[in-house]
This record gives C-alpha cells, sequence and structure tokens, in this order.
C-alpha cells in the first residue's frame, strides 16, 4: 500500500514542482521565432505591434511641429492670459512627448513597453484638447451675455462634458495598458452640435449680439474666435472618425499598420486643431471674468461709494 501511495503520489508532485520551480518562459511555447533582423519583414512580425517600422524623420517634423506649437501657447498664455486654455497646453506637451516616443519604437520596434506609452500619450492627449474646446464654448456664451441660448447652461456644460473626458480617459487608459481602448466620437460629436446650434440661435434670434463686434478689430471680434473654435472640431471630429474607423478594423487593419494614415488622419487634423489658436489665442478675445465684473457701490454711512454727500 505503501508503495502504490508513493507511486501515485510522484507525478502529482513532479507536476506541483514544475509549476512553481520552472521559468515562466519555460511554460509558455512561442510557435513563431522572432526574426534575425526586425527590419526586414515588419509588416509580417507578430512582435511587431505598429507592423511597420516608424519613420525618424516623420516622427522628427511632427514632434518639431507640435512643440513649437505647446511653446507658443505658453507665449499666448503669459502675454494675453486665458489661463483655462491651459489643459490645451499641456496636452500640447504630451502629445508631443507621445510622438517623440517614436524614435525609441525605430530603435526598437517589438518593444510592446514602448508601444503602450506611445499609445497612451498620443491616443489620450486630445481629450485635453476637446477640454479646453468645452470651456471656451462655455466661456464665449458667458462673454456675451448668451448662455440662454445653449442647449446645456454655461456654467455647466465645462462640468457635463469634462466629467465625460474624464470617465472616457479611465476607459482608454485602462484599456489602452491591455492593448488600448477605444474613442468615444459620440460624445463629441453631441458637444458640436450644442455649439452649432447655439451659433444659429445667436444669428436668428440675437442679431445685436452677432454684430456687436463687427466695428472693432478682427481680434476682439467674437465670431472671429467662433469660427476658430469650429475650425478646432472638426480637426478634432476628423480624427474620431479615423481611430474609430481604425478600430473597427483592428489593430492588424489597413488604417492601424500604415504610418502615412497615422499622420494624414491623426496628427495632422489635431495638429490643426491646436495650432489655429496660436495666431487667435482666447485671451485676445476675452477678458477675465474678474475685470468685467465690477461689484455694486456699497453704502458707507447712508452715502454710496463715488457718490459726495451734498
Amino acid at each position: 500500500m505503501a508503495f502504490l501511495r508513493s507511486q501515485t503520489s510522484a507525478p502529482l508532485l513532479a507536476i506541483i514542482c514544475s509549476l512553481f520551480l520552472t521559468p515562466a518562459g519555460a511554460i509558455i511555447h512561442h510557435t513563431v521565432p522572432h526574426p534575425a533582423n526586425p527590419y526586414l519583414d515588419p509588416k509580417n512580425d507578430p512582435y511587431n505591434p505598429l507592423r511597420y517600422i516608424t519613420s525618424n524623420v516623420l516622427t522628427a517634423v511632427a514632434f518639431s511641429l507640435v512643440i513649437i506649437v505647446a511653446i507658443l501657447q505658453t507665449v499666448c498664455v503669459r502675454k494675453y492670459g486665458a489661463k483655462w486654455m491651459l489643459s490645451m497646453v499641456i496636452g500640447c506637451y504630451t502629445f508631443a512627448f507621445g510622438l517623440g516616443t517614436r524614435f525609441a519604437l525605430h530603435k526598437f520596434p517589438e518593444s510592446k513597453g514602448w508601444y503602450i506609452v506611445e499609445y497612451l500619450f498620443v491616443v489620450l492627449s486630445p481629450c485635453a484638447f476637446i477640454a479646453a474646446d468645452y470651456v471656451l464654448l462655455g466661456r464665449i456664451a458667458l462673454h456675451l451675455d448668451a448662455s440662454h441660448f445653449l442647449l446645456v447652461p454655461a456654467r455647466k456644460i465645462t462640468i457635463a462634458f469634462i466629467s465625460s473626458d474624464i470617465t472616457t480617459f479611465l476607459i482608454q487608459a485602462s484599456g489602452g495598458a491591455l492593448s488600448v481602448a477605444a474613442n468615444d466620437v459620440d460624445k463629441q460629436k453631441t458637444g458640436s452640435h450644442v455649439r452649432f446650434t447655439a451659433k444659429r440661435m445667436v444669428r436668428r434670434h440675437a442679431p445685436e449680439t452677432w454684430v456687436r463686434d463687427q466695428h472693432g478689430p478682427w481680434f476682439k471680434d467674437w465670431r472671429t474666435l467662433a469660427f476658430v473654435l469650429l475650425i478646432s472640431c472638426i480637426g478634432i471630429l476628423i480624427r474620431s472618425g479615423y481611430r474609430v474607423v481604425e478600430l473597427s478594423q483592428g489593430f492588424l487593419g489597413r488604417l492601424a499598420t500604415s504610418e502615412g494614415f497615422f499622420y494624414g488622419l491623426d496628427t495632422l487634423p489635431l495638429f490643426l486643431a491646436i495650432s489655429v489658436y496660436v495666431p487667435f489665442w482666447p485671451g485676445r478675445f476675452i477678458e477675465n471674468v474678474s475685470t468685467k465684473e465690477t461689484p455694486p457701490p456699497s453704502p458707507i454711512n447712508g452715502v454710496e461709494k463715488g457718490q459726495v454727500a451734498s
């Protein structure tokens, strides 16, 4: 009996020892060997997440343009104000960092770590651009005293849409670490519909508001800023549509495995969405709320400030 017990327990003991003592790499058997040279055929390299070798020239051009926009926007904040646009400025720097990691992907095309870092920063940085546009829409409405034309109150639209952005950010970040989640274009379309509807209602029902700045310089005409906001939204929507189609095709689809589509339908529209604000910085059009609001005169011994007692 003792002999039988030892015979039956020996295989079980061997299995347990193999599970705890065998290295993880020895348990997982790769059926496809690593290519000797990952640069020869990246399209058919299962260990290359992009399925192409990133171009250092295109990366350098894209990184330089975005970082220049980030620096110029920083100068605009210091010169013209509008610190409520800082989310876009910070997003420009993080977007530039994400593009810069593509230099590392050129050197290490099979690195999953660099791929995840690049994808997270490139995919999530535009959330800051969208948040800045939401804030700007509310500021324009308050500047014109026309918040009643918005479908969502001006003081709540920022909270509502940025809360949606944060939720999307967290979903994308958690999914991105596992090979990255999809973008949500519906809320961005909703935001653009709010902007367009508000613009039509102001022009139709408040013509005096529409032409209030027509005799001033262009950098004091709110319609110029509204048109710039429209251009920025179009750029973001083009990029969002690209991401939706890309993810619908899968990570091995034509859009996901083509560097030309990445720069043409992702980086270029986003560059347009952020660079358009450099010559038309919102701080040149909209003054700080604190400088516009003047408190009512307070009585002192029955006499109001600025009023001479007779």
